[in-house]
């Protein structure tokens, strides 16, 4: 009579074991890529409100503002992932808003998007990187 054994063998199992694991590598790198964009939000959300209040500044002044107190904005976006900076050589027509991710922060380590600059003139407006946006 032909016995046939139930179970695994240990190479079956060092073979899901090393299958999990390749999953698990490409899912945590996917993962933290889909973590370093949703945190570039932060950054358009606050460089955009400093767009809108540049917009109801120059309504009642000659110039656009480079005071963030005049504008009533903050220096660091709501969740403290960037610092928020706005050009020194602002004019009637133009201005410049950086968002310079703080160390420490997840944001730090967004290779290429860690500075994230929008720039108005009066031919319109870039962004850049562009991939950051």
């Amino acid at each position: 009579m032909h016995r046939k054994e139930k179970g695994f063998t240990l190479i079956e199992l060092m073979i899901v074991v090393a299958i999990i694991g390749v999953l698990a590598s490409v899912a945590y790198a996917t993962y933290k890529d889909y973590v370093l964009e949703s945190g570039r939000a932060d950054a358009h959300i606050a460089i955009l409100r400093i767009q809108l209040a540049q917009e109801n500044w120059r309504v009642s002044h000659s110039s656009y503002s480079n005071d963030k107190d005049e504008l009533g904005t903050a220096e660091y976006s709501d969740e403290s992932f960037y610092k928020l900076e706005i050009d020194s050589s602002v004019s009637a027509t133009d201005y410049k808003v950086t968002a310079k991710a703080q160390t420490g922060t997840s944001q730090a380590n967004d290779t290429g998007c860690t500075s994230i600059v929008l720039t108005v003139t009066a031919s319109g407006e870039a962004r850049t990187p562009a991939a950051c946006w």
